[in-house]
């Protein structure tokens, strides 16, 4: 092989090329794709907030972490899991150093786009029985019509009794269905916008055609629906009130491709984010830092609510622990760092009008590092400094993490926003770092293994740095 050139080596030298995981470290492939059967199986466990915490808690148990609560006492070494309305958890493990040089928190969420069971939600109509619906999060409707679905979530009846539902994941259960119009008939769909194709009130979900046999009453199909309910779970139509049920694809993590190299699944956003989150905290061994990770809720609508980013239980716990160890909890958070560890949009060549490639990430280069999100001039967004990015990339670099920098698309074509602006008006250092995905917000989303393997290392580094 010829000497390169001054030019080669100055070139090499001074710009900033994007290279894959495959090429930059090729030996790490098999452990990519054996790290990811782990998350596959995270994926089709956890579909709902609710199955993720439950998931990410039992994870958190093997692991060594016990329950805590307000006003324990805690000390170096000792692990913690708290659990938040069932929906929402954090993790933590107390550092040998002082805990006033700050946390290594990384943040990320476990809600995903899905379509919310209204409170009054069964009727008949046209010979079928069907539940009324409330989407939840930023979805294309007319994506969510034609595909099998399943049931999750909880009923709290009457009597305080709580029933767990899950319909359509095994292969015995029936599924769910969204009905659509048929090509033949539509003409005036054919005309209108494609946002407006699928309207809100039209995602019905269709129950079953089986009248209940009895002349003397009326809506026999529904009522047919509410006996089978009746019969299995004990609950009555007015037990919907105080139900939590969500609509998801019935459909499994799945490879994709000849060289498996990529993962289609529901959920994608943001539990490629939480899962890593969990294993490299797993994998340190007596932290140097106290090092917490948070997987929150009701990100998709706006963090808000007790369960979401926006509310006080960071600050609580944060408070708590400084309370029994006698540090000010300001200093604290002036001296932590935190990875806002959501998702972002991979470059898409079918669609590339909507990006700026060079400032897009692209599937297999690794960890997207977002400076920033928002919308358009930066509004409703963190901006994370100079220093703190060149202090996440030099981290990255040194632990040999593949990772890239990276912007939601074009300027004016939108944008997108993450827990990142929450915790930094906290006054804690904060920066987006995340998984680039393929069709975000779809029921069936596509990500790279070589990027979720280096999202673990990437978290892993950012806690022991």
């Amino acid at each position: 092989m010829s000497e390169k050139t001054k030019g080669q080596l100055l070139s090499e030298k001074l710009t900033y090329k994007k290279l894959t995981a495959y090429e930059k470290y090729p030996n790490e492939a098999d452990a990519a794709y054996a790290y990811c059967e782990g998350y596959k199986s995270f994926l089709n466990t956890g579909k709902t907030a609710r199955e993720a915490s439950d998931e990410a808690v039992r994870l958190a148990k093997l692991n060594g972490f016990e329950e805590f609560t307000f006003g324990k006492a805690v000390k170096a070494g000792e692990k913690y899991y708290y659990i938040n309305r069932n929906r929402s958890v954090f993790l933590f493990v107390i550092g040998s150093e002082d805990i006033e040089n700050g946390i290594r928190i990384c943040a990320s969420h476990i809600d995903s786009p899905a379509i919310d069971i209204r409170a009054v939600p069964l009727y008949e109509n046209g010979g079928m029985a069907f539940f009324r619906t409330h989407y939840y999060g930023g979805i294309k409707k007319y994506q969510w019509t034609a595909i099998p679905l399943s049931l999750h979530g909880i009923i709290t009846k009457k009597d305080g009794e709580t029933v767990n539902i899950c319909v359509g994941e095994d292969e015995s259960d029936p599924i769910f269905y969204i009905n659509d119009l048929l090509p033949h008939l539509a003409k005036e769909q054919y005309t209108k916008l494609l946002h407006e194709g699928i309207d809100g009130e039209t995602l019905n979900i269709l129950l079953g055609s089986v009248p209940y046999p009895d002349d003397a009453v009326s809506e026999k199909i529904k009522l047919n629906v509410l006996s089978i309910l009746y019969e299995k779970y004990g609950i009555t139509e007015e037990d919907f009130i105080s139900a939590e049920l969500q609509i998801v694809p019935a459909l499994k993590a799945r490879d994709v491709g000849f060289d498996r190299s990529l993962i289609a699944s529901y959920g994608h956003d943001d539990r490629v984010c939480a899962y890593p989150s969990l294993t490299a905290m797993f994998e340190v061994n007596a932290p140097v830092h106290t090092l917490m990770a948070v997987l929150a809720d009701k990100e998709e609508t706006g963090s808000n609510g007790a369960t979401g980013m926006k509310g006080a239980l960071l600050d609580d716990i944060i408070t708590d622990i400084c309370v029994t160890l006698g540090k000010n909890e300001r200093t604290v958070r002036a001296n932590s760092m935190c990875l806002s560890a959501d998702v972002c949009a991979a470059y898409d060549p079918n669609f590339a009008n909507a990006y700026e490639k060079n400032n897009s990430a692209i599937v297999g280069c690794g960890v997207g590092l977002c400076k920033y999100t928002g919308a358009r001039g930066k509004s409703d967004t963190n901006d994370a400094t100079g220093e703190y990015t060149a202090k996440i990339a030099r981290i990255f670099n040194e632990a040999d993490v593949v990772w890239q920098m990276c912007e939601m698309g074009k300027v004016d074509f939108g944008g997108g926003g993450t827990v990142a602006k929450y915790i930094a008006e906290r006054n804690i250092d904060t920066i987006d770092a995340g998984v680039p995905v393929i069709s975000m917000h779809a029921p069936y989303e596509v990500v790279s293994k070589a990027d979720v393997y280096n999202m673990h290392k990437a978290t892993k580094a950012f806690y022991e740095k």
